[in-house]
């Protein structure tokens, strides 16, 4: 297998939650592996996310996952803390590869040629591969999460601002994992003053 046969690819999920982390996956493919059933995370049912995912660890060259904290999210803004995500997952890649696709409009400050694609999700296989490994080491998170701060419903929502999660934040008010930064969780900060 000689270097030029490397595709990477890059894609993030938790841009829109009210709480958690935002993470990144970073997937090196041998050029021409191509997967069946792996397309953008959205369109894959949980059960079947959970189980491409263990077939794209096993089939990869290498895979990596990177995350930006709640803090980070709030301290630098969810563009910023995403770069930071994506940049984290390319540098835990134990195999670079030597062409590096990213999901978005924004390449990320990272030593690998590449190009940012919009909705590469849905076009860049390996992209693709990398969407599901995000979304479902995020979903992971946010589980455990529920443990911790029970009564939330994160392992339901995950996060996102849902009509349930909404209720229950304005019943209970936030906890440590919500982004302060977000309006709806401000909003209500602020009113607590």
């Amino acid at each position: 297998m000689s270097a030029t046969d490397l595709k990477g690819g890059v894609d993030e999920v938790g841009r829109g939650p009210l709480a958690g982390p935002v993470v990144a996956a970073a997937v090196v493919f041998e050029q021409g592996v191509h997967l069946e059933g792996i397309r953008d995370s959205k369109r894959v049912p949980a059960r079947q996310r959970r189980e491409l995912s263990d077939l794209i660890r096993r089939r990869a060259v290498s895979w990596a996952i990177g995350a930006a904290t709640v803090a980070e999210v709030d301290q630098y803004n969810i563009h910023q803390a995403t770069l930071l995500a994506m940049r984290r997952a390319v540098y835990g890649l134990n195999v670079a590869p030597t062409y590096l696709y990213v999901d978005g409009t924004v390449y990320p400050d990272v030593r690998c040629p590449g190009k940012a694609v919009v909705r590469a999700d849905q076009s860049i296989h390996v992209v693709a591969a990398a969407s599901i490994l995000a979304k479902v080491a995020r979903d992971s998170v946010m589980v455990a999460m529920s443990k911790e701060y029970p009564g939330y419903g994160f392992e339901r929502h995950k996060g996102y601002p849902t009509s349930l999660h909404l209720d229950t934040l304005g019943r209970l008010g936030p906890c440590a994992i919500h982004r302060t930064s977000y309006r709806p969780v401000r909003t209500l900060l602020e009113g607590q003053d």
